[in-house]
C-alpha cells in the first residue's frame, strides 16, 4: 500500500469519526469538496501544504494522516 492510499484511508476514517462531510471539511480547509474526494479515493497525491491544511481543519497531527495503521 502506498502513502497515497494510506492517507486516503486515514482521512476518510478521521473525517467520519468527527462526523464531517467532505463539503464541511473542504470549507474548513479552504479546499474544494471535489479535491477532498479525490484524495479520499487516492486519485491524487496531496502536497505537504494540503496535508497541513487538512490536518489543521481536522485538529489532528499531520502524521496521523500518513501513518499506517497496525
Amino acid at each position: 500500500m502506498d502513502l497515497k492510499e494510506i492517507m486516503a484511508i486515514n482521512l476518510r476514517r478521521i473525517r467520519h469519526g468527527k462526523k464531517l462531510t467532505q463539503e464541511e471539511l473542504a470549507d474548513r480547509s479552504s479546499l474544494s469538496a471535489r479535491y477532498i474526494g479525490a484524495i479520499e479515493r487516492a486519485d491524487v497525491s496531496a502536497s505537504v501544504t494540503v496535508l497541513g491544511q487538512i490536518a489543521e481543519a481536522l485538529d489532528v497531527d499531520p502524521a496521523e494522516l500518513v501513518t499506517k495503521s497496525r
